[in-house]
């Protein structure tokens, strides 16, 4: 499990690379630290790439929707991307798809933000 975060230039969008299973260990503290930190620098875009993401459980969707309701507060944007067949079930089934902006690649994501 690894979390990288970075900016991407067009736009000033936050980064936020997740590989591995996220199952409410550190990795879960890793994200909600790391989204905490966009937020701290006011990053108002923020894209969470979970293309490399195996599974997750309720507490890592709990830290998705932390996140997301903290930039909801602030009126600015969270938005996903290339989550795998079962994961986009569950978002599905829990109606998450109506909370996050879900996108298959980076690149639609990105132009998404404009």
């Amino acid at each position: 499990m690894s979390i990288k975060t970075s900016t991407l230039s067009d736009g000033g969008i936050g980064l936020i690379e997740v590989s591995g299973s996220l199952v409410g260990g550190d990795e879960t503290v890793e994200l909600r630290q790391a989204i905490a930190g966009f937020v701290e620098r006011e990053y108002s875009k923020l894209l969470i790439d979970l293309s490399n993401v195996t599974y997750l459980n309720s507490t890592a969707i709990g830290v998705l929707v932390s996140g997301q309701t903290t930039y909801s507060r602030h009126g600015w944007m969270i938005k996903l991307c290339g989550l795998n067949k079962s994961i986009q079930n569950i978002f599905v089934i829990t109606k998450l798809t109506l909370v996050f902006d879900v996108y298959d690649t980076r690149a639609e994501a990105i132009k998404s933000f404009t």
